[in-house]
């Protein structure tokens, strides 16, 4: 098993986070949505612009996990107003949290996701709280492996198809 870091990342690493993006988000997802609409998520959500505004807010926390030192995946943690919903009390919300294909099943999204519960502990927040594609049955289990319960859902655009995201929540 390869040595896994966990580290925080700034604006001086934006192209490594763009890059680990987009390719854990194309890696999870092209075998279920068109090409055309995943392009149109990656242009319009992993560009620079709009990576650099992410990463440049406060309420945001960026993290990438390390095997040896290659970039392996990767959390996006959001306080208050950078959420992207309003969820009653003091939460955290997940808002990305992705690991490349090679390494799936090595532990690292269980390492990620510790990571953002010791942060939310640390923190105070009452719970975390994530969204979840409902045909990602696989992310689902791991949640609900991890305790999180379904309390809601909304919906998530793919390029121009609707998707309903299921989101889920921990109280710690």
């Amino acid at each position: 098993m390869n040595t896994i870091k966990i580290s925080r990342i700034t604006i001086k690493d934006l192209l490594l986070l763009r890059k680990i993006s987009i390719q854990t988000f194309t890696e999870t997802f092209t075998a279920t949505n068109s090409a055309e609409n995943l392009a149109a998520y990656v242009q319009d959500k992993l560009n620079l612009e709009q990576l650099t505004f992410e990463i440049s807010n406060p309420n945001s926390q960026f993290y990438i996990a390390y095997a040896n030192d290659e970039a392996v995946g990767y959390i996006k943690l959001n306080f208050d107003d950078a959420q992207t919903e309003r969820i009653a009390g003091n939460t955290l919300e997940v808002h990305r949290i992705y690991v490349s294909q090679a390494f799936h099943g090595k532990k690292i999204g269980q390492l990620l996701l510790d990571k953002a519960l010791q942060i939310g502990k640390d923190s105070g927040v009452g719970s975390i709280w994530l969204g979840v594609w409902e045909e990602n049955h696989k992310a689902i289990q791991f949640y609900t492996k991890n305790g999180f319960v379904i309390f809601d859902k909304h919906d998530f655009m793919m390029g121009n198809d609707k998707q309903t995201d299921l989101l889920m929540k921990l109280n710690i």
